[in-house]
């Protein structure tokens, strides 16, 4: 279990800085129903990701995903679509990262964020984790990198819990620090959401950039072996 959890390691941590989910998260917390509405948003990523893995890992349950203690053919060229989809998401958020003096853009379901219910909050929570373009693409990723290793079903689902639990991380500490400091938390979290709006695009694009590199080098060097 310890390969793949080394292997899922790094697109965890990737989910977890998500920009988007932090931000919308923040403005949950500064809501009227924030003490509801935050935890059930931080229970809607969990579900989102957590449904991605256990579809990815059903199928790769069907096929075999190893070859000779080697990842199989599919599971090479699913990386390699999965790390180039990444690295054209980097491109493209390279892009459309606003110049010097100027904001980005902030989206337009954003501005219901304050008026959202419970149930509201935990369905952008699965929206926002496991349809999330990147954040899908990471996710099916780590369930291929844990089907690969050839573990018994028990064994790679708490893999991939692992992975849902650090991937979660982002939105959840926003959470933690809102219940432990009570109002102090107001302007930290306000000045993360600052900062995280600012650097979206940036921070977006080098996460996308260094795991679509890391799965483009699995790939390669699986085809190669």
């Amino acid at each position: 279990m310890g390969e793949a959890i080394g292997q899922i390691l790094p697109l965890a941590v990737a989910v977890a800085f998500s920009p988007i989910p932090i931000i919308a998260v923040v403005l949950m917390l500064v809501s009227p129903r924030a003490r509801a509405n935050g935890p059930a948003f931080v229970v809607g990523c969990l579900v989102g990701l957590a449904v991605v893995g256990a579809v990815v890992l059903a199928i790769a349950g069907t096929v075999d995903a190893s070859e000779d203690g080697e990842p199989a053919t599919w599971v090479n060229l699913a990386r390699l679509v999965l790390g180039a989809l990444l690295v054209l998401v980097a491109v493209k958020q390279w892009r459309g990262r606003p110049q010097a003096g100027e904001e980005s853009p902030a989206p337009t379901w954003m501005g219901a964020v304050e008026s959202f219910t419970p149930p509201k909050a935990l369905a952008a929570g699965v929206v926002l984790s496991g349809a999330n373009p990147k954040n899908l693409i990471l996710a099916v990723g780590a369930a291929v990198a844990i089907a690969q290793t050839g573990l018994p079903g028990g064994e790679q689902a708490i893999a991939y819990a692992v992975f849902a639990l650090i991937g979660i991380a982002g939105v959840g500490a926003p959470v933690v620090m809102y219940f432990a400091l009570g109002e102090r938390a107001g302007p930290i979290l306000d000045g993360l959401k600052a900062w995280m709006a600012r650097n979206n695009a940036v921070v977006m694009a080098v996460i996308s950039l260094v795991i679509g590199a890391k799965l483009l080098g699995d790939a390669l060097a699986g085809f190669s072996s």
